[in-house]
């Protein structure tokens, strides 16, 4: 049966039914990730690296009490300036902001599960979610991490954001069976930075070697995300003391300010691009293209 609510361009409707291969997008990096208009000219140029490796690129966001596969330049346009307007949109939020008509970004969350009920199989970001500093006492886990045990896409990132607890979150998928893949690197990425103190379960160095794992798990009825790790481009990752350092900063400040929940990563992220006089958006840019283009690499494989 037709989802009602599933409202898939043509371009990738098109796409589906030919067996090309076609790379999801997530829209909250568009909604609170980056200003206007750097916000836009990321998604579209995410889009036309997709689309020059051969695949087609379906940005997901919630409007018109529609969930939408694939926007148009104006629609992205649109969303990008959107602002306070915009609700950031997880597993949580998808049925009130339909019912409401209103306009949400996706989440990594959210965007897992609109890619399945669409058929795509590969999602393209720039950093999970996971398991919050002082969870211990806090309980904040990202949902990201639950749809990644439950949903069956593979998520091309450059690790869980870094004001994360990376050592927590990699336990919270392990415990759930979710396999973390390093393309290219034994160590888990921290998302501005390529270093971390943590490894990953295993190494896949080409598109074609993670399409095959992707083959035997869907041979094997194993149910369940996967995520795909790949650094931040030398080039453009900042040293991890740096990081840390303007990450341990902006946490001080949001706990004393009392901002917790899903407000808590926008300000943490908009605070390190202050710290960070720029670099880490910059950072998280040329991130988000690298990582679109290993998923459009990774799309195309899993159909050869």
């Amino acid at each position: 049966m037709t989802n009602p609510y599933l409202d898939v361009s043509e371009p990738v409707s098109q796409a589906l039914q030919e067996g090309r291969a076609v790379v999801a997008l997530e829209s909250t990096i568009i909604t609170h990730g980056m200003p206007y208009p750097r916000n836009v000219e990321t998604a579209l140029a995410v889009e036309g690296a997709i689309a020059e490796r051969g695949a087609i690129p379906a940005t997901t966001a919630v409007t018109d009490g529609k969930l939408r596969v694939g926007l148009t330049t104006d629609e992205i346009d649109s969303l990008g300036q959107s602002g306070d307007g915009a609700i950031k949109t997880s597993r949580r939020d998808l049925a009130a902001v339909l019912a409401r008509r209103a306009v949400g970004g996706t989440t990594v969350a959210a965007t897992m599960m609109i890619s399945a009920m669409a058929g795509i199989e590969v999602f393209a970001t720039g950093g999970i979610g996971g398991v919050h500093r002082g969870a211990g006492t806090s309980f904040d886990v990202s949902a990201d991490l639950q749809e990644l045990a439950r949903t069956n896409v593979v998520v091309v990132c450059a690790g869980p954001k870094s004001i994360l607890d990376l050592g927590l979150t990699l336990q919270y998928l392990e415990t759930y069976g979710v396999p973390v893949i390093g393309f290219g690197t034994d160590m888990m990425p921290a998302f501005y930075s390529r270093e971390s103190n943590f490894g990953v379960d295993y190494r896949i160095d080409d598109a074609a070697g993670v399409a095959e794992v992707m083959a035997v798990r869907r041979r094997l009825g194993i149910q369940g995300g996967m995520v795909v790790a790949n650094p931040v481009p030398a080039e453009h990752g900042l040293e991890k003391a740096i990081i840390d350092d303007a990450i341990d900063t902006a946490v001080a400040e949001s706990e004393a300010k009392g901002i917790t929940g899903k407000e808590s990563t926008p300000f943490l992220l908009g605070r390190v691009v202050e710290l960070t006089a720029g670099a880490s958006l910059e950072a998280n840019v040329h991130l988000v293209l690298n990582n679109a283009r290993v998923a459009a690499d990774i799309a195309v494989a899993a159909l050869a």
